[in-house]
Order: structure tokens, then C-alpha cells, then sequence
């Protein structure tokens, strides 16, 4: 199982991050956001990142050629998508970069998992509507989705157990869990990641 720890920004997150070694850390990158970085961050931030740990770039409807262009640049290895992107968009840019494309999916109906099985991203990130609001939704939705899925959503160290017994996720996506008063908290970090392992 994966695990992305998501809303990473500043020097203190990058050691805990190197620390605790998630397979992926996330940065977002979309300016009205209470997390966001700017990709010159990003970039000076992943030059102290341990070199195993791939950089995911998180967008809202962003324009394709800035997406595209931090992916030829290597300044972020995978682009996540949270808004409205067409499936046109996830293919144009799958095509142009051959990057690894994930689109998250807010998830409310039965017909919400249906678009996430749809999409043409390599993966897809089911998540509470809105998306970065610490809530979870209804994962009894779930039970019948058939392709892999990163789990998002009110992650945190009280219910991850439950979710990877109940819901057997190929990932999970982690941010507002593994913080303290709006900021990465290394020892949440650390106690989500022995959770997951004694769950994996």
C-alpha cells in the first residue's frame, strides 16, 4: 500500500517527511489554498528530499501548459488534478509529458464512483467533496469499485486501521491527520506511518 502525505511546505515537513518515508509527498500548488507553495519552493524543497520519495505536484484547473512545463522541468514528478479537469485534459497531458497522472474524484453517489472508474488518469483519489477538509465520506460507496484507488479524506491515526480492514485501498493520502494547528506535526507522522505498517 502507498502512503502520500500531502500539504508539505516548509524545510521542518521535508525531515519529517525523509524521516518517516512515504512514498509520496504532495505540495499544493494552487495560490487561494491554505497550504499552497510556489513551485520555485517546491523546487528548492525537493533538492532536500530523500531521492526515493516521488514529488507530486496537486493542481485546481490549472492550465496545461504550467502543469506540463513543471513536469518536463522535474520540479514535480506526478501532477494530481482537483478540479474539473476534462478526461481530454488527463490524456493531453499524459500524452505530452509521460507523467503519471492522478485525478481526484469527490465522492457523494454511487455515480461519483462510477466517474472515478471512468477516468483515464494511471490513478485516482477518492476523497471527501471539496476535497482538504479533514472530513470523511461514505466509504460503504466504495464496496463495489473495481479499479485501485488511493484513499483520501478525514485520514488520520484513528481511523486508518478500520479503513485499510475495511476498504483494502492500493493507497491512502494524509494531510490535515498528520498536522497540529494547521502545520506537519513529525510525531503524527510517525505514529500514522507504524499504524500502516502493522496494518499492510
Amino acid at each position: 500500500m502507498i502512503i502520500k502525505f500531502c500539504g508539505i511546505r516548509r524545510p521542518e515537513d521535508i525531515e519529517a517527511v525523509n524521516e518517516t518515508r512515504p512514498d509520496l509527498a504532495g505540495f499544493i500548488i494552487v495560490k487561494d489554498r491554505r497550504r499552497y507553495i510556489s513551485p520555485e519552493k517546491v523546487c528548492e524543497l525537493r533538492q532536500k528530499l530523500n531521492h526515493s520519495i516521488k514529488v507530486v505536484g496537486v493542481f485546481i484547473d490549472e492550465d496545461i501548459e504550467v502543469v506540463a512545463k513543471l513536469l518536463h522541468d522535474g520540479i514535480i514528478d506526478i501532477a494530481q488534478l482537483h478540479g474539473n479537469e476534462s478526461e481530454d485534459y488527463i490524456r493531453e497531458l499524459k500524452s505530452r509529458t509521460g507523467a503519471q497522472i492522478i485525478k481526484a474524484v469527490g465522492i457523494r453517489s454511487s455515480e461519483d464512483v462510477e466517474r472515478a472508474e471512468r477516468s483515464p488518469a494511471d490513478l485516482v483519489i477518492v476523497d471527501s467533496p471539496g476535497g482538504g477538509t479533514g472530513n470523511t465520506f461514505d466509504w460503504e460507496l466504495l464496496k463495489k469499485i473495481k479499479r485501485p484507488y488511493i484513499l483520501a479524506g478525514g485520514i488520520n491515526a484513528e481511523n486508518i486501521e478500520e479503513a485499510v480492514e475495511m476498504l483494502h485501498p492500493y493507497g491512502v493520502d494524509v494531510s490535515s491527520g498528520i498536522e497540529t494547528d494547521g502545520y506537519k506535526d513529525k510525531e503524527k507522522m510517525k505514529a500514522f506511518m507504524a499504524l500502516v505498517k502493522k496494518g499492510r
